[in-house]
């Protein structure tokens, strides 16, 4: 029996008209770890009914500074204005200072640059209480999934990394969450724009990892020849399924990798039981005219 996490939230309420010049769009030129947190501090604004000029006497920064701020124009900014700007909005301060510090070693600050930089409020924002008990149990019921699907792309360090990113987002932006049509769904888009991120690409499209090789299949075969013919079919197989649509390529690697059953990949992927077998069908001929052999269902890596 699947659990659903399908919580209705309120109808959403028309943004506060604010006065004053509208804040622009988010720069182009902002990395995904920026954005990570850049996104729902944004959004925090916009909500709050607060003007630039308001914020600007509480951070405090002046009124033009804090719109590059928000708008990830000009220099990456210091987690003392972060810290400032997240008490005002209300916005919680571990998650928010995770996501800041990884965005600002991507960005090629030194690690004496962040200590500096927290200036003492690390201590405040890590005393704030822990997430929603909804974000707990929902962590608790899919993390493990999460994990063999981010491992099918990352590894070691980078995986750890983009796990607990995700969750800090999610509890960035859990209000969001709340309110969306399905919180599963919600959060697997957040796991997939995370993870797609950090993979390594080839021909702009993600590349499957080392891991992806650690199948049934592979370790069946006990000879040389046998391995290595295995993995020149499993190779042309992964390579097929990288080029897949995302909702393809999300079943594919949850079913043919991971070793989830539709159902249990209709639950992760908060997706009805019948749109998760058409992505499987569609994909499928896709790879059979892609590849000249489909190989079995391999079951999923071994543990």
């Amino acid at each position: 029996m699947t659990t659903s996490f399908n919580v209705p939230g309120p109808a959403p309420e028309p943004a506060p008209v604010r006065p004053g010049r509208k804040l622009g769009p988010i720069a182009v030129t902002v990395s995904s770890s920026h954005r990570a947190w850049l996104d729902p501090t944004r959004e925090r604004y916009l909500a709050s009914g607060r003007t630039l000029s308001e914020l600007s006497h509480r951070v405090p920064l002046a009124k033009s500074k804090l719109s590059e701020l928000l708008r990830g124009v000009g220099h990456y900014p210091r987690w003392e204005v972060i810290h400032r700007l997240a008490t005002e909005l209300n916005i919680p301060g571990w998650p928010l200072y995770r996501l800041w510090r990884q965005a600002a070693l991507d960005a090629g600050k030194s690690r004496d640059w962040v200590n500096r930089s927290t200036d003492g409020t690390i201590a405040v924002a890590t005393a704030q209480s822990g997430p929603p008990l909804e974000h707990g149990a929902l962590r608790s019921m899919v993390e493990a999934d999460y994990r063999r699907y981010a491992e099918a792309f990352l590894q070691g360090d980078p995986c750890d990394s983009a796990l607990e990113d995700v969750f800090a987002i999610l509890w960035l932006s859990f209000d969001d969450a709340l309110a969306s049509p399905d919180i599963r769904r919600y959060a697997w888009n957040i796991l997939r724009a995370t993870v797609k991120a950090k993979a390594d690409y080839r021909d702009q499209r993600p590349v499957l990892g080392d891991a992806a090789f650690d199948t049934v299949a592979l370790r069946r075969q006990t000879s040389a020849a046998g391995q290595a013919a295995q993995l020149a079919e499993s190779l042309e197989l992964f390579t097929a399924i990288s080029k897949l649509p995302d909702a393809q390529l999300d079943v594919m690697v949850l079913r043919r990798l991971c070793g989830l059953t539709p159902e249990k990949v209709s639950d992760i992927l908060g997706l009805p039981l019948a749109a998760v077998r058409s992505d499987e069908r569609h994909a499928e001929r896709f790879l059979d005219d892609t590849i000249d052999l489909l190989p079995p269902q391999t079951g999923g890596p071994t543990p």
